[in-house]
């Protein structure tokens, strides 16, 4: 994978995120290791994670995910190759909750203590929090990046006034901007991105590296009905999305498009995703290393006019 420019954020990278939810969760250590290794060697260099992952997972408390990346870093020596991209937001802990000032700042320790590194390299908000100011938060963030504890600031799961706003105060006070930002975006579920947000992302030259961009596994072709989804670990969020009259018509689409390119429904789903206006990076995971080679050769999948629209016409 060829790096290119990370929006204006200075920061060069291959054209797809690893996600990092899935370690410690369905990706024990050992399995974990493996798809970090062949992620990088295949040219990956985005990790995504967050310091919740993998608390939804039984017995999980939070902060695996990150454990995880951080004894990888250390045993594997290939920092210089990896930006890493973590969250705060969703866990509670030193400091507090959400995004108040105390709890920023005690949650970059655990996450730099758990990676085992002395600077993150996007540090995200991972939801907006309504019951702290603004402009408190995103003075606690540019004290970060001044203090060389974070390189980027990115924000994910932000409404477009909610962003736009956060913008426009850290550029009245001089502070570091978001650069990054991490919205729900894939094939099947594109209205959180598509109109608002990606005009304020395309305006300001932000990056953007969405997340579920196999619409949790829906768009791999693994999963055809909800038959195949009984009992798996990702029931819980596949079931909803089956329910969406447009899927069969989809995955159809898919199909047809897999059978024309000799191409992968996971190649396909990532492919489409770099057609799309502001689109950095999607981020996919994987539980195996087997999996990664559909992914990787998704950027490199060249979608024609006509595969597009069929693909567009049936997702509509």
């Amino acid at each position: 994978m060829t790096p290119r420019p990370l929006g204006r954020t200075g920061l060069s990278a291959a054209p797809l995120m690893l996600g990092g939810n899935v370690f410690g969760w369905t990706a024990d250590r050992a399995e974990s290791f493996a798809i970090l290794d062949a992620f990088v060697d295949s040219g990956g260099s985005l990790i995504d994670t967050a310091d919740v992952y993998s608390a939804f997972a039984p017995g999980n408390v939070g902060g695996e995910s990150e454990t995880i990346i951080g004894e990888w870093l250390r045993h594997s020596g290939r920092r210089n190759d990896v930006l890493i991209g973590t969250k705060v937001g969703l866990m509670d802990g030193r400091g507090g909750t959400g995004l108040h000032p105390a709890r920023i700042m005690g949650a970059v320790e655990e996450s730099l203590q758990r990676l085992g590194v002395e600077t993150i390299d996007i540090y995200f908000a991972h939801r907006d929090d309504p019951s702290t100011p603004l402009e408190e938060s995103l003075e606690a963030f540019d004290r970060l990046v001044r203090e060389g504890k974070v390189r980027v600031l990115g924000a994910s799961n932000y409404a477009p006034d909610r962003l736009e706003t956060a913008l426009a105060i850290s550029d009245a006070n001089g502070w570091a901007r978001f650069a990054v930002i991490e919205p729900l975006y894939n094939l099947l579920q594109r209205d959180v991105y598509e109109g608002a947000l990606q005009d304020i992302a395309l305006r300001e030259g932000l990056a953007v590296v969405p997340f579920y961009a196999l619409a949790n596994g829906l768009l791999t072709g693994k999963y055809r009905s909800v038959e195949d989804i009984a009992g798996h670990a990702r029931e819980p969020y596949l079931r909803p999305l089956f329910e969406r009259p447009e899927v069969p018509r989809l995955i159809a689409a898919m199909d047809r498009v897999a059978q024309d390119t000799g191409a992968s429904m996971v190649s396909i789903a990532v492919a489409w995703m770099l057609t799309r206006p502001g689109i950095s990076a999607p981020i996919a995971s994987v539980s195996r290393p087997g999996q990664l080679g559909d992914l990787i050769a998704g950027p490199t999948l060249d979608l024609d006019a006509a595969h597009r629209a069929l693909l567009d016409e049936a997702a509509a």
